[in-house]
C-alpha cells in the first residue's frame, strides 16, 4: 500500500505576483507536487484560477505533477481544458458530480490521474463504489473556499476509516488532506494515515518559503515513524 509522504504546496496562499518563483521555492524546500485550487464562485464562495494560469505556471515549472483540485460546478465541462493546460492529477468533489463514475473515467481518458474529494460533512461511505477507480482521495479538513482556516479534527477519523477500507479491500489509492495542515496538526494527520499533505498558509504566508516547506515535511516524516 502507498506510504510515501509527499508535500503538495498549495499556490492558493502564494504571492501571485511572484507565483513561479514562490512555487519553485516551495519545491526546493521539499514539495514534490503542486496543488492548484480551482474555484468558481458557485460551488464555493470564492474565485481563483483558470486554465491560463495553469498553463503559464506549467511553463515555469515543467517537471512537477500538477494536482488540480476542481471546486466547481459542472466539472465535466472543464476537465479537458485543464488537462490540456498541464494538469497531471484532477480531483472533483463527490458533492458536485451527478455521475461521479463517468466523471472519473473522463479524467482518466484525458491522461490524468483521477481523484475524488469529500467535504467535511460528507461521509466516507459515499465513495464505496468508486474507490477502485481513483488515484487519490482528498479529505477536506476545512470547509472549501478559503485558505487559513482552522483544522476540523473529525477529519482524522475519516482518514483512519479510508486507510482501513483501503487495506481491507486491497486497494491502492492514496490519501490526501487539505486544510489547516501546519506544524501543530501535521503529526496527528500523518499518524492517522494521510500521505499527500496539501499546505498553503503554512508554507507561503510568512517567513521563508523554502524553510517553511522543509520544516513541515520534516515534522511529517518524524511523525510517520510513530504512526498510530
Amino acid at each position: 500500500m502507498p506510504t510515501a509522504l509527499e508535500l503538495a504546496p498549495s499556490i492558493l496562499s502564494a504571492n501571485f505576483a511572484q507565483l513561479g518563483a514562490e512555487a519553485k521555492a516551495a519545491l526546493e524546500g521539499g514539495g514534490t507536487v503542486l496543488h492548484l485550487d480551482v474555484m468558481d464562485g458557485h460551488f464555493v464562495p470564492n474565485l481563483t484560477i483558470g486554465p491560463p494560469v495553469v498553463a503559464a505556471l506549467r511553463k515555469a515549472v515543467p517537471d512537477v505533477p500538477f494536482d488540480c483540485h476542481l471546486m466547481i460546478e459542472r466539472p465535466d465541462e472543464f476537465i479537458p481544458v485543464f488537462a490540456e493546460a498541464g494538469a497531471d492529477w484532477i480531483s472533483v468533489h463527490q458533492e458536485a458530480c451527478i455521475h461521479l463514475d463517468r466523471t472519473l473515467h473522463l479524467i482518466a481518458s484525458h491522461g490524468c490521474k483521477p481523484g475524488v474529494v469529500l467535504n467535511p460533512a460528507t461521509p466516507v461511505h459515499m465513495l464505496d463504489d468508486v474507490l477502485d477507480l481513483v488515484h487519490h482521495v482528498l479529505i477536506m479538513s476545512v470547509n472549501p473556499g478559503f485558505g487559513a482556516q482552522q483544522f476540523i479534527p473529525n477529519s482524522l477519523r475519516k482518514i483512519k476509516e479510508l486507510a482501513r477500507i483501503r487495506d481491507s479491500r486491497g486497494l491502492s489509492f492514496r490519501i490526501e488532506i487539505d486544510g489547516g495542515v501546519a506544524l501543530d496538526t501535521v503529526g496527528d494527520i500523518v499518524r492517522a494515515g494521510a500521505e499527500l499533505l496539501v499546505a498553503g498558509n503554512a508554507v507561503f504566508s510568512h517567513g521563508d518559503v523554502r524553510e517553511n516547506a522543509r520544516r513541515l515535511l520534516q515534522a511529517a516524516r518524524d511523525a510517520s515513524l510513530i504512526r498510530a
